[in-house]
């Protein structure tokens, strides 16, 4: 996959949560640990799997607050509130040799990365069937080895999303970030798609599908494949440059409502990709293919619990 539109996925993601969020109107968040066991690295000059290994483990935080509730004429909430998330990961990373490694990897793989944001969103209708979605955030991005003023990245968007019935949404709109070193505008896109009957699925860009199967108003098996990461900014001879994590895992997750407010998720499964890249922080190397592919690991078992609440 073209590592720019991973990257693309992985800054939008927080316009996923936002939008996903629309119908609420009370607090809401998830608290998420996953954790994928060692896996071997696979050389990216001649695709050879090496005895160099590495792990990852991730917490995660979101969370949303209202800040101001109102049911406009068209009987939809015009909504004022803040978000904030956070991800910690840490790595081990045993028997690596540097002459295995890219050039961008030299000092190796990063030990820790944390993600932090936080920000502000307003919804409202503009008709019954689009809503007008407003979000600004703000939040440092580090490999935790310097943290200065270039690991604070800021994002804004605005989202015309249409409605077309209650299971079906697609929204566009300009995304304002500063990730590429000077402000500049991309394109932003929210597709979302679900089924609400005992046998249901969900498509949402760029998170994910699921497929399950509502066993009852408490328990529903889910299989799911979905798209994370993190991202960092990072110093490569002396250049400010972005550096992502990326994950696509499929598996099976069983959905458990525990009384009216708690839910919790368990996650099992495998990593159908897990990588490394780095991007120059310049506008015109943002889809600048490399001429080596970037750093991946095998497939191995992925594992992962949530707890989600909303009051």
């Amino acid at each position: 996959m073209n590592k720019t539109v991973i990257y693309l996925s992985q800054l939008f993601l927080f316009l996923l949560v936002t939008v996903a969020a629309q119908s609420q109107t009370g607090i809401s968040g998830e608290f998420k640990v996953d954790y994928v066991p060692f896996s071997k690295y696979i050389r990216p000059m001649d695709s050879t799997k090496t005895n160099a290994e590495s792990n990852f483990k991730r917490a995660q935080i979101a969370f949303e607050v209202p800040l101001s509730l109102k049911m406009d004429q068209y009987d939809h909430p015009k909504l004022w509130s803040v978000f904030f998330n956070g991800s910690y990961a840490k790595m081990e990373n045993r028997n690596y040799e540097i002459e295995s490694l890219p050039i961008e990897f030299q000092g190796g793989f990063p030990n820790e990365l944390l993600n932090t944001q936080i920000g502000v969103k307003h919804l409202r209708s503009i008709s019954p069937s689009w809503s007008l979605l407003i979000m600004a955030s703000v939040g440092v991005y580090t490999d935790m080895v310097e943290i200065n003023k270039d690991d604070v990245l800021m994002q804004g968007g605005v989202l015309f999303i249409k409605q077309f019935n209650p299971n079906l949404a697609l929204g566009v709109g300009p995304v304002l970030t500063n990730s590429f070193g000077v402000p500049m505008v991309l394109p932003g896109i929210y597709f979302n798609w679900e089924s609400k009957g005992a046998l249901h699925f969900k498509i949402t860009f760029p998170e994910g599908v699921e497929l399950g199967y509502r066993m009852s108003d408490h328990f529903d098996l889910k299989a799911v494949a979905e798209l994370s990461g993190m991202t960092a900014e990072t110093k490569i001879g002396n250049k400010s440059t972005l550096l992502g994590y990326q994950q696509i895992i499929a598996g099976l997750r069983p959905q458990v409502k525990l009384g009216k407010h708690w839910i919790l998720e368990p996650t099992g499964g495998t990593t159908l990709l897990r990588s490394f890249s780095t991007t120059n922080r310049k506008i015109k190397d943002i889809f600048k293919e490399k001429d080596i592919p970037d750093p991946k690991f095998t497939t191995t078992f992925y594992g992962a619990l949530a707890l989600k609440w909303k009051f």
